[in-house]
């Protein structure tokens, strides 16, 4: 069986502390020889969880859990510009070295390139952080596009749901693209129909849906008012089935998944760096009302909008307003 250790520190955000467990469940249960041993590591027993409400966990493995592992997951953390521990640095690139595959999710990218393994190799972190990955890492390659990466024995994806579309990139690699695709089905829903594609596919893809660009940019300009899908087609000269084809080519996702993904990401850019409330953000991003933002986020993010602002911007000492 597999061994996927699971390196958490503090400040990990607590779905993506679970998800790994649930997707490795949900394969195992299509598909048995997807069954994965997975173990929680950490520095010390005990760690805390990200806010708002930030829990005391423990975690049932030290660093040496990542001895023998197959694969190495890295999660995000809020503190992802802080110096991972000398400790973590080296017990990654042991494992490295010993021919483990090294994942990161979201933030954990970050860990992952202060060990100076992705020196030289591309990698890819959360949307809103990748200029700031590659000002603060400049002999990494940063792609920007939040699909998952591969280069050699290293994985690095945008880390959406907690990091399903990394670990689903993962099964498809192991298990095969219908494996991952199932999984996806049973969890929530497909994120992209090519999990497990390698670069050059998606790139292949890519070069043929060039078109497309005049008609994603059309879209994150309008994100106050939505267009439905006919719209969208019209748009891109084309019908709403081929719409979809191409969409998911050039995006890995459906025109309304990645309209959404693009509207949450602006609804949390308007909350670090805005003043406007909920209700207004809400409306600047489509959702129409609070209610529909709150639903959404709290689905993508696990915390709700106010929690997520107040988290980000309160000082370090000073409570922030009580969580919606």
């Amino acid at each position: 069986m597999p061994v996927v250790a699971l390196l958490v520190l503090d400040g990990v955000p607590g779905h993506q502390l679970t998800t790994p467990g649930l997707v490795f469940e949900a394969a195992a249960g299509i598909h048995r020889p997807a069954r994965t041993e997975l173990r929680i590591c950490s520095v010390g027993p005990a760690l805390t969880t990200a806010g708002p409400l930030p829990l005391e966990v423990t975690a049932p493995w030290g660093l040496d859990g990542l001895e023998g592992a197959d694969t190495v997951v890295l999660a995000g953390r809020d503190d992802h510009l802080a110096e991972p521990p000398p400790a973590v640095r080296d017990a990654v690139r042991a494992a490295a070295a010993r021919g483990s595959r090294i994942a990161a999710v979201g933030t954990g990218t970050f860990t992952l390139a202060a060990t100076g393994l992705l020196d030289g190799r591309r990698a890819t972190t959360e949307w809103c952080r990748t200029a700031e990955l590659a000002a603060r890492r400049p002999r990494v390659e940063v792609d920007p596009a939040g699909l998952p990466v591969t280069d050699g024995q290293f994985h690095s994806s945008a880390g959406v749901f907690g990091g399903i579309d990394l670990l689903l990139h993962l099964i498809g690699l192991d298990h095969g693209r219908a494996v991952a695709g199932r999984t996806a089905r049973q969890l929530i829903a497909p994120l992209y129909e090519n999990a497990g594609a390698t670069r050059e596919e998606i790139e292949r893809e890519l070069a043929g849906t060039a078109g497309l660009e005049p008609t994603v940019r059309w879209l994150e300009a309008n994100l106050h008012d939505p267009p439905t899908l006919a719209e969208i087609a019209a748009h891109a000269r084309t019908s709403v089935r081929s719409l979809n084809r191409r969409f998911r080519a050039r995006t890995g996702l459906t025109p309304r998944q990645y309209l959404l993904r693009v509207r949450l990401e602006r609804a949390r850019q308007l909350l670090v760096t805005g003043d406007g409330t909920v209700d207004e953000i809400a409306a600047r991003t489509g959702f129409g009302s609070a209610e529909s933002l709150r639903r959404h986020f709290r689905r993508l993010t696990g915390t709700t909008p106010r929690a997520y602002r107040a988290a980000r911007r309160v000082r370090p000492g000073r409570p922030g307003p009580p969580p919606e």
